[in-house]
């Protein structure tokens, strides 16, 4: 993406390149130095991915779990601070392994810097994560 490229085309951006499953497009918005957080992740998840690499690593079997179909009432709320957004939104779709629905809502806080994300804390239900087969951070392990 350019860099004058908004902090949230830059994120709708980013939600088209998950429901297509490209993940490596996906990791391709990160700065290498970029920093996801998830505040409320259960015990055992990651709560903090530095660096490009490791959100790779973090996401690369998320597509054979989580099979996303659309993101709702997505709400982009800009911030005081320059290339910084707050993005309300729903998750909907199927866990891969028991065919059973996946719907979660999401408050992330977005910064972007130079046209790529520099750091996400996204604030997500941890509860969805107690169902069978949302747990993709353990494939391949």
């Amino acid at each position: 993406m350019p860099e004058t490229t908004s902090p949230a085309d830059l994120y709708h951006h980013s939600l088209r390149l998950l429901l297509a499953k490209d993940i490596p497009a996906w990791v391709g918005l990160w700065a290498d130095d970029g920093v996801l957080e998830f505040p409320f992740a259960p015990r055992d998840w990651p709560r903090r991915l530095a660096g490009k690499k490791a959100i790779a690593a973090y996401m690369r079997h998320y597509p054979d779990h989580i099979d996303l179909h659309e993101f709702t009432d997505v709400r982009v709320h800009r911030t005081a601070e320059p290339g910084t957004i707050v993005v309300e939104m729903r998750g909907v779709g199927r866990l891969v392994e028991t065919d059973s629905p996946f719907d979660a809502n999401y408050i992330a806080v977005v910064a972007v810097r130079d046209g790529l994300i520099t750091s996400c804390r996204d604030y997500w239900n941890p509860l969805v994560a107690q169902e069978p087969g949302a747990d993709f951070t353990r494939s391949g392990r």
